[in-house]
């Protein structure tokens, strides 16, 4: 069984719904995974945005949320998540704050990867990393990987 990453309140490639936005009430989705790999000993999500600032014209991929630590038990996260499962470590999103921020676009509709790390290690603690910086301290090991893509354009 490989790594699968849902969301009850999406479809792959389907549209996040407005509550889970920066028109809502800003809350992260509802998600679930299962299939985590023998020899896993954490999980680590990374939430972006590579249409950012325009999709006809993209510049930069925006950070929207960044977990590690995440338990290989986890099965999932519910809506609205206020306390993270025990030992998970949040880093900064491009907003330079730790939790989720939802989807905001400025122009036209963007797509948001949700994208599932399982690990072979637990990662010491990197102090409220940026995307980057975990995406180094991931590098080489990586089990699986799994990934849930939303999209949203803002209404008038």
């Amino acid at each position: 069984m490989s790594l699968v990453l849902t969301s009850p309140a999406f479809a792959h490639h389907g549209e996040i719904p407005q509550q889970y936005t920066c028109q809502g009430a800003d809350v992260s989705p509802p998600l679930q995974w299962r299939g985590v790999p023998e020899g896993t000993k954490s999980l680590a999500l990374i939430v972006d945005d590579p249409d950012a600032p325009d999709p006809a014209a993209p510049k930069m991929t925006w950070v929207h949320w960044v977990l590690y630590h995440l338990p290989p038990s986890t099965e999932g996260l519910p809506e609205a998540v206020k306390a993270l499962p025990p030992g998970t470590l949040e880093g900064v999103n491009d907003w330079q704050r730790t939790g989720y921020g939802g989807p905001c676009p400025p122009i036209g509709r963007h797509r948001y990867f949700h994208k599932l790390y399982a690990l072979d290690v637990v990662l010491p603690d990197l102090k409220q990393p940026t995307k980057a910086q975990l995406d180094k301290a991931m590098a080489g090991h990586t089990l699986a990987m799994a990934e849930l893509v939303g999209t949203y354009q803002k209404r008038p």
